[in-house]
């Protein structure tokens, strides 16, 4: 069991050495301008339905190019009769292009499609946005059109149940039965269910790593790879101080570190910023993440559970191969790395990069950047390389 240390206080001395070695961290030169250009951070808690609405108004302005890709929409009945919304993405003319209701569950879908197509790999995609946002509008997931192409595999959305509305743990168990159900319909959907990973970034890193502990904690479907992209995994981050605002101002984050000392460090005040020493005026804080946290845990949860937060899992043996990815800027960058750590010292093969002087979240400011370009490239490779394994 690995156990992150309590921070004891700091005192000015070490306070103002640890300024000094974070000075050396500055937004990355190519991210400058765009980071010069963010508009000032607002909380997208405090008006959330306002916030869904001007994502929405965002998507629909900018339609997705879908070249080269079909899907289609299915409803998975949950327990107390609902339905969870899960849109399947495919090359066009992939195998399963007939509909996932066609073959048995549990057919071998190499052999599937009559021989017409060659099962794919599946990556369950789970969209980001702290558990409350990000939904992508139907058909136009741009991640997922994007892995369907490029790997390629069959790629699904998990329309998960958004907090407040829907806390914990309702978003994870439907990424669960999405997962489930996945695996039963491989033949028709043209899966390999061999070849099934799980990606997604912030909320859906954190949802990737708890739905692959359920897999293997209740001895589900097989998972061979989980892709963990700047995971919001941990409810610790930023928790010192952010009861009483603290976190935004100087408090201690998860490791140690305080906001304002990353200010310091070149977000604010140094060369390329706008010199008003506050953090939290463009980008994701430590206080921030706790927002979410607080709308997506159960009211008078004392602490998250290993299935809301996977770093709070004490053993993770036995989970598939992962890879992590963290920003440079990003308050859950050191929450990441001690998770792939642990993955590490419990036996897991674990590929970590990190992205030097980039915010959480850069890419969607600055996708035309060499860094972004490079940040996807590399993540995307490494799905291909654990979908489309080597054997020598």
């Amino acid at each position: 069991m690995s156990v992150q240390p309590e921070m004891p206080p700091r005192t000015a001395m070490q306070h103002g050495t640890a300024m000094q070695r974070r000075t050396a961290m500055r937004v990355h030169p190519e991210l400058r301008t765009a980071f010069e250009s963010l508009p000032q951070f607002s909380d997208p808690y405090e008006d959330i339905a306002a916030t869904r609405e001007g994502f929405h108004a965002m998507l629909t302005a900018v339609p997705a190019d879908r070249t080269g890709v079909d899907s289609e929409r299915f409803e998975i009945p949950r327990a107390d009769g609902s339905a969870l919304m899960v849109e399947v993405y495919r090359p066009e003319g992939g195998a399963g292009s007939g509909g996932g209701e066609d073959a048995a569950p549990g057919q071998d879908a190499r052999t599937a499609d009559g021989g017409a197509g060659r099962a794919l790999p599946a990556v369950l995609h789970f969209h980001g946005g702290g558990y409350a946002l990000g939904r992508s509008l139907p058909g136009q997931d741009r991640a997922a059109i994007a892995l369907c192409r490029e790997l390629p595999a069959v790629v699904l959305t998990v329309e998960y149940r958004l907090a407040p509305e829907h806390r914990y743990p309702a978003g994870v168990e439907d990424c669960y039965l999405a997962l489930e159900w996945a695996a039963e319909r491989a033949a028709g959907l043209g899966i390999d269910p061999a070849r099934i990973a799980l990606t997604g970034k912030s909320a859906g890193g954190g949802l990737s790593a708890a739905v692959a502990l359920m897999a293997r904690d209740r001895g589900g479907p097989a998972i061979v790879h989980q892709s963990l992209c700047v995971p919001d995994l941990d409810d610790r981050v930023g928790a010192v101080g952010a009861a009483d605002g603290e976190a935004a101002d100087g408090g201690e984050t998860y490791a140690g570190w305080a906001d304002g000392e990353a200010a310091d460090a070149g977000w604010a005040g140094g060369e390329g910023a706008d010199g008003d020493g506050a953090l939290g005026a463009r980008v994701t804080t430590g206080r921030s993440v706790q927002r979410s946290w607080a709308h997506y845990l159960p009211e008078g949860m004392a602490a998250a559970d290993a299935y809301a937060a996977a770093a709070r899992a004490t053993d993770l043996s036995g989970l598939p191969p992962a890879y992590v990815l963290v920003c440079d800027l990003d308050p859950m960058r050191d929450a990441g790395l001690a998770y792939a750590r642990r993955l590490m010292d419990a036996g897991v093969p674990v590929t970590v990069r990190n992205v030097p002087g980039a915010w959480h979240g850069f890419e969607l400011f600055a996708p035309e950047t060499r860094v972004a370009r490079e940040m996807t490239a590399h993540w995307t490779g490494q799905l291909r390389a654990a979908l489309y394994p080597v054997v020598g």
